[in-house]
């Protein structure tokens, strides 16, 4: 077993940081040996229960101790680990683990309020026959880490007596060129694309993360971005694997629980989106909670104003605020550095990461441009991916011949190496630290009886950064309303992704080859220039 798989630097961890505090959550405390003690009983338990190496497991829980154990189980037993948006509808976890072909799946079922194992049920093709989901044949079992009748229990995973010799031999056999993980990001194309990643990249990327952020040993570290997402798993949990730091996961963020979190547990490290901060620096709890601990944060997903950044060094106690910049294909390309003035931090992504090249190109030939000149940010090196999930077309429109990741996005790099974003080629938006895709919304809504045609754009707002409007020609005659769609949106799309406002329109303004001209609608937007609905921002999760 090489060093650069996640078997290993679980391994490594339990040996050298055996007896200390790998993670803490709600009650529950866990060393590196003992969370090593039961990530190998959860492998055994998988390969009681069939799962072969390369074998795909679907993670679709909040953050917690057991997301931990699951997730690193997987790839303890030779098996890809799947993480699912918590947001995701039934219809959308259902499309994930039919097109991994996922053999198990790992759910806390009633999270939020919600039955998700009925809503999968609901959601799949009852006319394909499935051992435990209607649609989805190659699933074998279900585990639920709560009690529900009906599925694997989580403590028949989680047991100790369990002959381990099986799960050892698979991690003894991983290697750093097998897949870890294969993480969903949507496409421009309206579907989601499964991000292929080996274990080297995975590593890779947590260890040039913790190397900038100087993350040690004797951190503590709150994990607020979700494990579904990249920023949360390997930028959160491998890390701690990586450092010997330790994790507080939180579930679903909560201001006044953050505060208290960070008081209680001595909390050194947070990262998240700008918003999180905004919301700390506003938390009426905030004066009273003593944040002294706090050492560095780290931020991305948005511009951050300059002021920001002074309050949170002089209000939060933070000593260190760094921004970055990546994406699931390439999850860290650059970072600022301790050091770096309050005003590059918030003006730039910083410069890029060891061992990865970036460059500004000419969106039309590829050329290189030179400093200061706006082009497309391409990059190459160890932690870009592998290519998309069964789809070569896409893998070879976002990666070169010669290994360039397009990002699909527009800057300038100066003379000193430090990027700024100034646009997008495409058309995703970023609302609340969550990438959305106009494509795979107006899909979606084009299914709604009564929809002629629709379009979406991002907006500006205060508390989310950007939020969805759809622009929707109704059918003559029908009396479909703003709320019809929201409802709609909100069935079949996580909640991130379902438009907060709608605007009724005759046409749709589209060029001579029928393509939707985007900057036309977001001229729309402006005050009076048609009817819109809001979302009630409490019932978000």
């Amino acid at each position: 077993m090489s060093e650069l798989s996640l078997p290993a630097a679980l391994r490594r961890a339990a040996l050298e940081h055996a007896d200390r505090t790998a993670v803490v959550d709600a009650g529950t405390t866990m060393t590196f040996a003992e969370l090593h003690e039961r990530v190998r009983a959860c492998a055994a338990g998988y390969v009681a229960l069939g799962l072969a190496p390369g074998d795909r497991v679907g993670v679709w829980a909040p953050n917690s101790w057991q997301w931990q154990v699951a997730a690193l189980a997987v790839s303890y037993a030779g098996g890809v680990l799947v993480p699912i948006n918590t947001r995701y509808t039934g219809h959308e976890a259902a499309d994930l683990l039919h097109r991994t072909q996922a053999r198990l799946l790992i759910v806390h079922d009633g999270f939020l309020g919600r039955d998700q194992v009925a809503e999968l049920r609901a959601a799949a093709d009852t006319s394909i026959e499935g051992p435990v989901v209607p649609g989805l044949p190659e699933l074998t079992a279900v585990v639920s880490l709560v009690d529900t009748p009906g599925l694997t229990p989580w403590a028949d995973l989680d047991d100790h007596d369990r002959d381990l010799a099986a799960a050892e031999a698979r991690a003894d056999a991983v290697d750093p060129d097998d897949i870890a993980d294969i993480l969903f990001t949507s496409g421009t194309t309206g579907r989601s694309k499964g991000v292929v990643t080996a274990h080297r990249q995975t590593i890779a990327a947590a260890a040039v993360w913790a190397r900038i952020a100087q993350i040690t040993p004797h951190d503590r570290y709150l994990v607020v971005n979700p494990y579904f997402h990249s920023f949360g798993y390997k930028i959160g949990l491998v890390v701690s694997l990586l450092t010997g730091c330790s994790v507080v996961p939180m579930p679903v963020f909560d201001v006044d629980v953050m505060l208290e979190l960070v008081e209680s547990e001595r909390i050194t490290v947070l990262p998240g989106a700008p918003a999180i901060f905004g919301a700390l620096l506003e938390a009426p709890g905030r004066s009273a909670a003593d944040l002294s601990s706090l050492r560095i944060a780290v931020t991305g997903a948005a511009s951050i104003p300059v002021r920001l950044i002074e309050r949170m060094q002089s209000e939060l106690s933070f000593d260190t605020v760094l921004t970055a910049y990546g994406m699931t294909e390439c999850v860290v390309a650059t970072m600022c550095r301790p050091g770096d003035p309050d005003a590059l931090v918030a003006a730039t992504c910083g410069r890029a990461v060891a061992d990865l090249e970036l460059q500004v190109t000419d969106p039309e030939t590829g050329a290189p441009l030179p400093a200061g000149t706006e082009g497309e940010i391409r990059m190459r090196g160890p932690m870009v991916m592998q290519g998309y999930l069964d789809d070569p077309e896409a893998t070879a429109a976002a990666i070169d011949p010669d290994g360039w990741l397009h990002s699909g996005d527009v800057g300038t790099v100066d003379e000193h190496g430090y990027l700024r974003i100034t646009d997008r080629l495409k058309d995703m938006y970023i609302s609340g630290g969550f990438n959305v895709y106009p494509a795979e919304v107006e899909q979606a809504l084009a299914r709604l009886d009564g929809v002629v045609d629709v379009g979406v754009v991002g907006v500006p707002d205060e508390r989310l950064g950007e939020v969805g409007c759809a622009f929707v020609v109704r059918r003559q005659g029908t009396e479909l309303s703003e709320s019809d769609v929201i409802a709609f949106a909100r069935q079949r799309l996580a909640n991130f992704k379902a438009p907060r406002q709608v605007v009724f329109v005759d046409a749709l303004p589209r060029n001579l080859a029928g393509k939707i001209l985007k900057n036309d609608l977001r001229a729309l937007t402006s005050p009076g220039a048609g009817r819109e609905h809001r979302a009630d921002p409490a019932k978000e999760n």
